[in-house]
């Protein structure tokens, strides 16, 4: 009877995959599974006649599977899994007794090797892949193992350009405005970080209201330490300042940031602090200005500066929580003042605002896909003490940087810089990552200024805002490529000189190497030809684009590259690759028959940065890859605000799509998945990598993360299977040899070491760590590690609102 049963079972096993396979092969895809297919369903037709040439069949099927598997993707056993899990264990069930003992040909002796003998023959192709996963279970294809170099010494205090290394305080959102995201602590270390323990967790209170937030709700802060005090932002903008060693609320301010779920992003990265008590007001002032900035800094000596999602700068007494009602008007600035087209939740702030000395520095976050037309991108540096305009710099005007005259506005739909800022004061530079111009994926309208400051570093003049260089990382973006990192500012050797560098991670992988004083290249570049056809009128691809020899984009995505948890899912995934266009590099354009992206908009690298240790030149960062799709839908001709998809044209993803209303194209973006909701390209999803500045080199790579409370098929999987998870936030090195990450989606937070990438710490997080930890010392002298956890609405992972430190038992 279970002979029958199991003929059954096979034979509709192999009828299904016959039936998928057969879809697969004709849009053009591998033909192996309509092989299965038959192999399987000839196997269950005899076996249900208790035959045990079944046995025999589903062996031979089996092994010629394994080897094909083998011969696709190598000795990656998560490949092995939709391949060959399902029809590993049911050969092994067929393979027992139970089954066996059914057959009317059963040999008599079911050890005995016989070319009949159909026992046998599966039982030694099931022993044998059992044996090959075992070998494969020790065994990633993927990693690299080394060991990163220490210099000679490793206690300098001071970065070459002049500033400290963060150590008792942590004073800006990297750390300082260099962006290093380094601590020169080392009280733990490799040695002492097994002990560990949370010190105190904070519940700020905030959380999202499902109808007045939007579905992107992230608390992605990283707190600053500076004036005995802990201070950050919540993702409605309530600025918080703690007691560093306990955790104990000091005073809170919420600056009452309208709700709005319409908002794309709904976050804080961070504040930032200014000290004017030891400020000289410049002789050459008026008298009016010197009395105005003279009473700005008896309000606020010491403040905290701001801005919310709802587009408002603002500035509170550091040590009280207060509005300094001399900034601005009452304490804020509208930051919408001198925009036009500004609908309804298009513009807004989610970076930590860049503060010097003497300037706030501010770019703007604006709404992807919204619109066609959209709000300016301008960047505006306004004054610390009085909020009033110091300079600007819009990409469309690149020569004027004037404050604007009474009547004047911002030029609209300029190229956007969203993220945040570094800058060198004694070069007198800041460095603003500029994006992409609206809409993301047709550039068929786009002006030759806009094209020029198209995903472009540029380095401003910090007293004027003039332009004195720029370097563009992609030619005509069609992919939402924006440059989405902090840049990283650290000396390294160029032909043998120590020379002032900065790096700049990009979404497509690319990691830029260049001198920061003029923006040429440190590390080589090359250009890489690229296919120009597209069945979008009037646009121009252009012909070639820019590769840095450092760069963690990855290879080529092929059919065989595609996964899922079982064989149906991974065909479907092997079916959708082949039908939409893909030519075999990170520049495939949009169309409207739809186009593979690889990787996808969410980056390689995004604004978690990647972080350094400046002394030892190492670079640590987690990269990640997803697929996309990408398909452009026409408008009807004339009528450019008929939506196409309806609905109300917000939200982070395409879900079904963006409307980008006043354009001739909508847009669908969608991640490229399975119907179990798994990537269809196989992992790792996410690595963490170690990298020898001085030479460019990876010294070690691994998976990053696990998939425990990922959902399949709405199902959380509860087994922490370390296949390399997306990590969305950054990563905090330190001095003592150990780097600190909890963007991982598996809600925990890890310590390794930098030389080696040895997970040697971890502990659970009570919500998704998608932000950057800091660390300092407290008054105590405990050196504390602190992280947000809050979680990420786009990416799932569990919501809170969660401050938590650690510090050594």
């Amino acid at each position: 009877m279970m002979s029958r049963i199991g003929g059954v079972i096979t034979a509709l096993l192999g009828l299904a995959i016959l039936w998928y396979g057969a879809k697969l092969a004709l849009a053009g895809g591998s033909p192996f599974y309509v092989l299965m297919g038959l192999g399987l369903t000839v196997a269950g037709v005899l076996l249900f006649i208790r035959r045990q040439a079944g046995l025999w069949v589903y062996a031979l099927t089996l092994a010629v599977t394994f080897i094909w598997t083998l011969y696709e993707v190598g000795f990656d056993k998560w490949q092995w899994i939709p391949r060959g899990a399902l029809v590993v264990f049911l050969g092994l069930l067929l393979s027992l007794p139970f089954v066996v003992n059914g057959l009317t040909d059963r040999p008599k002796k079911r050890w005995a090797a016989s070319l009949t003998n159909g026992v046998l023959a599966l039982r030694a192709v099931v022993a044998t892949i059992a044996v090959l996963g075992v070998i494969a279970w020790f065994y990633d294809p993927l990693s690299i193992t080394g060991t990163l170099a220490k210099t000679a010494s490793t206690e300098a205090a001071t970065d070459p350009s002049g500033i400290a290394y963060p150590s008792d305080d942590w004073t800006a959102y990297g750390g300082t405005n260099l962006g290093q995201r380094y601590s020169a602590l080392k009280d733990v270390n490799t040695g002492t970080i097994k002990g560990l323990k949370v010190a105190w967790e904070h519940h700020t209170g905030d959380l999202r209201k499902a109808d007045q937030d939007s579905s992107e709700y992230t608390f992605e802060a990283t707190p600053i330490k500076v004036n005995g005090a802990l201070y950050f932002c919540t993702p409605h903008n309530i600025i918080q300042s703690l007691e560093p060693e306990t955790g104990k609320v000091r005073w809170s301010f919420d600056p009452m940031m309208k709700r709005d779920p319409f908002y794309q992003h709904q976050t804080c990265r961070g504040v930032s602090w200014n000290d004017s008590t030891a400020y000289a007001v410049p002789a050459d002032s008026t008298p009016e200005q010197q009395s105005t900035t003279a009473a700005a800094i008896a309000e606020c000596p010491r403040r905290i500066l701001a801005s919310t999602v709802d587009a408002r700068l603002f500035a509170l007494n550091a040590d009280t929580g207060e509005l300094c009602k001399s900034f601005g008007t009452d304490g804020y600035v509208d930051l919408m003042d001198g925009m036009i087209d500004t609908n309804r939740a298009t513009y807004q702030q989610t970076s930590a605002p860049l503060v010097t000395k003497d300037l706030i520095i501010l770019g703007s976050a604006i709404a992807d896909n919204y619109y066609e037309n959209n709000p300016s991108g301008v960047i505006r540096a306004y004054d610390v003490r009085t909020g009033k305009v110091v300079w600007k710099f819009d990409a469309s005007k690149p020569n004027d940087t004037a404050p604007l005259a009474p009547g004047e506005h911002y030029e609209p739909n300029s190229v956007v810089a969203w993220t945040q800022f570094a800058a060198d004061e004694t070069l007198g530079l800041a460095y603003i990552p500029f994006g992409n111009a609206a809409p993301d994926q047709v550039g068929i309208s786009r002006t030759p200024e806009q094209e020029a400051f198209v995903d472009a570093l540029a380095a401003l003049d910090l007293k004027t805002g003039q332009l004195k260089w720029k370097f563009q990382t992609s030619h005509h973006d069609l992919w939402d490529r924006d440059n989405p990192s902090q840049p990283v500012l650290l000396n390294l050797p160029k032909n043998g000189v120590d020379t002032p560098a900065i790096i700049i991670p990009t979404k497509i992988g690319n990691l830029w190497v260049l001198d920061r004083t003029n923006g040429q290249p440190i590390l080589p570049i090359s250009d890489v030809p690229v296919k120009t056809n597209t069945d979008i009128a009037g646009e121009k691809l252009s012909p070639t684009q820019p590769m840095s020899s450092l760069n963690f984009t990855p290879a080529p995505l092929r059919e065989a590259d595609m996964w899922g948890a079982t064989p149906f899912d991974q065909m479907a995934c092997r079916t959708t690759y082949n039908q939409y266009r893909y030519d075999g590099n990170p520049w495939t354009p949009p169309t409207t028959t739809g186009s593979l992206v690889w990787p996808g908009n969410i980056g390689v690298f995004n604004w978690g940065s990647v972080a350094v240790d400046p002394v030892n030149k190492w670079l640590i960062g987690t990269p990640q890859y997803l697929a996309y799709l990408y398909q452009l839908f026409p408008r009807p001709a004339g009528d450019l605000n008929k939506r196409v998809f309806g609905g109300d044209n917000s939200g982070g993803e395409s879900k079904p799509g963006n409307e980008n209303l006043g354009g001739p194209y909508a847009v669908s973006i969608k991640h490229f998945r399975s119907a179990l909701n798994a990537p269809c390209n196989a992992p790792a999803w996410g690595v963490r990598v170690g990298v020898d500045l001085t030479t460019g080199k990876t010294a070690w790579k691994y998976r990053n993360g696990t998939v425990a409370g990922q959902q399949f098929a709405g199902i959380k999987f509860p087994i922490p299977f370390e296949m390399g998870m997306l990590a969305h936030g950054g990563t905090l090195t330190t001095a003592g040899g150990v780097a600190f990450t909890a963007a991982a989606l598996d809600d925990s937070i890890r310590g390794y070491d930098m030389q080696t990438g040895e997970v040697l710490w971890k502990m659970a997080l009570p919500a998704g760590g998608q932000a950057t930890p800091m660390t300092y010392r407290g008054k105590d002298g405990k050196q504390y590690i602190v992280v947000a956890a809050g979680g990420h609405g786009s990416l799932g992972t569990t919501p809170g609102d969660s401050v938590i430190a650690y510090t050594l038992d």
